[in-house]
């Protein structure tokens, strides 16, 4: 039996999802883009704030911080769900996209946050994929330096010199 998720009113979030057998198929370009229309999408139909976010090859991470009367569960289903139907029909497959459920971690304070806003900065450096977290399209970092905050909310003042 599965343990439940903790869950907490007006909690800021760590939220992965891994791809099904570890396979790449955020690789290409056009598959990040097509994932980041279904953010903006949801963006639209529930109220939730993004602090950052990076799209890898196999994996994504987000800061959320839903609005007191939504719930991460409803809003994150509905993202990796509309994703898989597109992905799916785009490549014209069948079957599961993610490997299992989400995983949510609570934020419970400025220095976990501090240290989740880095980690997900780095991810796509670690993975070698670029020199500097900047550098990478699919992030928050990226957004929030273009001043593109369709997907992405302007970071807090704590934050802001991480950026």
């Amino acid at each position: 039996m599965r343990k439940p998720r903790e869950l907490k009113k007006n909690a800021q979030y760590h939220v992965t999802a891994k791809i099904n057998r570890g396979e790449y198929i955020l690789q290409e370009s056009k598959i990040k883009e097509l994932f980041l229309q279904v953010v903006k999408r949801a963006k639209k139909k529930y109220v939730f704030n993004i602090i950052n976010f990076t799209i890898m090859d196999n994996h994504i991470h987000f800061i959320m911080h839903p609005a007191e009367k939504e719930s991460l569960s409803r809003i994150m289903q509905w993202i990796l769900s509309v994703f898989a139907r597109y992905y799916n029909k785009m490549m014209k497959l069948k079957g599961h996209v993610w490997y299992d459920r989400f995983k949510s971690k609570i934020i419970g304070s400025i220095k976990q946050m501090i240290a989740a806003f880095i980690y997900i900065n780095e991810n796509p450096v670690k993975a070698e994929l670029v020199t500097e977290a900047k550098e990478f399209e699919y992030s928050g970092i990226f957004f929030i330096l273009k001043k593109d905050f369709s997907i992405i909310n302007p970071p807090p003042d704590y934050l802001a010199y991480l950026v």
